[in-house]
């Protein structure tokens, strides 16, 4: 009978949130600041998630021009959670800058404020990158995500359609954070992250006590995508990654008896 599962830990960026502050990392206990929506008018709509609506908009206070996510009803605090990683990471490499938080005044609507990227889609964009402009956004994209982890932090959802690319200006952001969370040693999370194509192995198999390697993984789903022009979703034998990844786990037990 196997014994106890071993404490996990991640081989970098361990102890970060360990030797910061409760309140850096302490979401729940933080106080957002809402300022008026009014500030911001809406000019059209970009697209829609799960739990929000986006809109490019302009500042009517300086004519600036901006993307606004209007929240849908979700708990409180992934709301916080979202807004102080958000807060956390302001200024970091190829992270997506928060410009504000509003509120609708009459419907007390939560909103996130942030910088405009003229973002190419990504079907159209691929099409045409060279091998040196693979290598160029793949390492834009690391950068990302080694600041990101190096602050303690999971982004859990990366995929094309949160890496804006401005091809022109040769500028990429992280974009998304609505799943991001704070990594602690040992500790379990929820498995319901990442999109269907660009799940990781821990969490095919409902593995919870998982690290940043989450984020290497789709990374290295999206570099896939790059180089042989395909999206994973395109798939012509629409096998699911969890069926595809219990046969491989399958046979490698069956080919080490």
């Amino acid at each position: 009978m196997p014994g106890p599962v071993a404490g996990s830990k991640s081989r970098v960026y361990a102890d970060v949130n360990t030797l910061k502050s409760r309140e850096y990392w302490d979401y729940e206990a933080h106080v957002p600041n809402w300022n008026n929506q009014e500030d911001y008018q809406l000019v059209r709509k970009l697209g829609r998630g799960k739990y929000s609506e986006v809109f490019e908009a302009i500042n009517i206070t300086n004519n600036e021009k901006v993307v606004v996510k209007i929240l849908k009803p979700v708990k409180k605090k992934k709301i916080k959670r979202e807004i102080k990683i958000l807060e956390n990471l302001r200024g970091g490499t190829n992270i997506i800058r928060l410009v504000d938080t509003v509120k609708d005044p009459v419907s007390r609507t939560p909103a996130l404020v942030f910088e405009c990227i003229n973002n190419t889609d990504f079907k159209e964009l691929y099409q045409k990158l060279t091998d040196y402009d693979i290598r160029f956004y793949m390492y834009e994209l690391l950068k990302a995500l080694d600041y990101c982890h190096s602050m303690g932090i999971m982004h859990r959802d990366v995929k094309p359609h949160n890496v804006m690319i401005d091809h022109q200006l040769r500028k990429l952001r992280l974009i998304d954070w609505g799943l991001a969370e704070f990594y602690h040693p040992s500790q379990e999370y929820n498995v319901r992250v990442a999109s269907r194509y660009f799940k990781g192995p821990e969490l095919l198999v409902d593995y919870q006590m998982y690290d940043y390697s989450l984020d290497m993984w789709s990374l290295g789903c999206m570099l896939a995508s790059m180089i042989f022009q395909k999206d994973p979703r395109d798939s012509a034998s629409h096998h699911s990654p969890v069926s595809c990844f219990t046969q491989l786990k399958a046979t490698v037990m069956t080919t080490s008896d």
